[in-house]
């Protein structure tokens, strides 16, 4: 690929959203390739559309391996529309989200199994993966306290709604995934303020751009 493929990720509550809004700016003003910025689910008409459907509040009956498919489906979309062609003309993608969060949330969260979501997965995407992926790591009940805090800002949805022993899994797993994969899984302390993890993250994104970083 001629660009450079970049994911973030993190348990809900890791402040994804807000470091990448304080991001993008400045990655655009350094990367010398131009700098897209997608999201998972989503991020493609068709996986925006697989994205409602997932994330709906009322559908409280969907079964864990029809939603774990469905993101897998939503991925795969998003892939071959977006995220690839970008990458072929060079372009740094920046990813909200891919498969690690599969692994995590429908693997441990759910419990119906981390190896087979991570298959499944490497199916849907024929085993792509980004060359790093930068994880924002907060304490499960921390970050249901931040959820908790701006929930009049917040629309809540399926996974948001959880209770705290889920979500203490899907960070289990999201530290398991960084320990087995040190080169490609930055860890990144989030309980620090926004202005240190915004930071930390463009050293990291300077590392990863190389010669196509411009001062």
């Amino acid at each position: 690929m001629a660009g450079k493929f970049i994911s973030f990720e993190g348990p809900d509550g890791a402040g994804k959203t807000s470091v990448l809004q304080a991001l993008l700016p400045q990655l655009q003003q350094h990367s010398q390739a131009d700098v897209v910025l997608t999201r998972e689910p989503g991020g493609a008409r068709i996986s925006e559309k697989i994205r409602d459907l997932i994330l709906d509040p009322q559908n409280t009956e969907m079964d864990a391996r029809t939603e774990a498919l469905l993101y897998a489906a939503s991925r795969r979309q998003h892939l071959v529309e977006k995220i690839l062609p970008a990458l072929a003309k060079g372009a740094v993608v920046v990813c909200d989200r891919f498969v690690d969060s599969s692994v995590a949330y429908q693997g441990a969260g759910r419990q119906i199994g981390e190896a087979d979501v991570l298959a499944m997965n490497q199916f849907a995407t024929a085993g792509v993966e980004p060359a790093v992926t930068v994880y924002l790591d907060v304490p499960a009940a921390v970050g249901l306290a931040r959820i908790q805090a701006h929930r009049q800002a917040t629309q809540y949805d399926r996974l948001d709604r959880e209770q705290l022993d889920f979500h203490e899994r899907v960070r289990a797993a999201y530290l398991r995934l960084a320990q087995a994969a040190p080169q490609r899984i930055i860890t990144i302390d989030a309980t620090q303020s926004l202005a240190q993890v915004v930071t930390e993250c463009l050293t990291v994104l300077q590392k990863t751009l190389g010669p196509d970083w411009r001062d």
